[in-house]
């Protein structure tokens, strides 16, 4: 069985709704933050030498990255309509959104997070980072338009992959310009799948 090592309060809490929309089968391995530092415990390297969540174990085959995570469960446990096949026009723009998400629209979140650790000696870094964040943010917005969805307006793995997008930014009050993404975000935490995933996993207070 899909075994899924999943980290307090962390993206692997939108693996697990993955998990749960699809309805496949799997086991949750828990791992709590330090409650000092915040930070992964060290026997997560034993999963992998990065420590790092969400990471996932299915019959031997260990797979870290949420995109990388998110796409084989899709491809091993999906309906065939969930997602484009490589045949469709509008794969690669599915492939795109779906690595986005973590290559580029979650840095200047966490950029945000780690600075404000340094009090005042942040303040020259703050416009710099707001104006990243209020960028992606903004194509973000434009990419849902008036839709529910991010792909076809149907759900797929691009809204679990973005979800943790929007709740990083909502922390930062970033969204308020952006009514698109509010309902959206909204409706993502209104699924019962979501709040399942929630009742598995544990404490999550990102985004609340």
């Amino acid at each position: 069985m899909l075994q899924v090592h999943h980290l307090n309060n962390s993206r692997s809490q939108r693996i697990l709704w993955l998990l749960e929309e699809l309805k496949a089968p799997y086991e949750i391995i828990h791992y709590n933050r330090d409650s000092e530092t915040n930070l992964a415990p060290e026997k997560l390297k034993d999963i992998h030498m990065l420590g790092k969540s969400p990471v996932i174990n299915d019959n031997g085959k260990v797979i870290i990255e949420s995109a990388a995570i998110s796409t084989y469960i899709i491809d091993q446990y999906a309906p065939a309509d969930f997602s484009p096949s490589k045949d469709d026009g509008d794969y690669y723009e599915y492939q795109q959104l779906m690595h986005y998400a973590e290559g580029s629209a979650m840095l200047p979140m966490l950029l945000l997070l780690y600075s404000s650790s340094l009090g005042k000696n942040a303040e020259p870094l703050m416009n710099r980072i707001f104006s990243e964040i209020n960028l992606h943010i903004g194509y973000l917005s434009e990419c849902l338009g008036e839709n529910d969805f991010f792909f076809r307006n149907k759900f797929s793995g691009l809204d679990t992959m973005i979800s943790f997008v929007l709740e990083a930014a909502k922390i930062s009050d970033s969204l308020k310009s952006f009514p698109n993404l509010i309902n959206a975000l909204d409706n993502y935490q209104s699924r019962s799948a979501y709040k399942k995933a929630l009742e598995k996993g544990g404490e999550y207070i990102l985004g609340s």
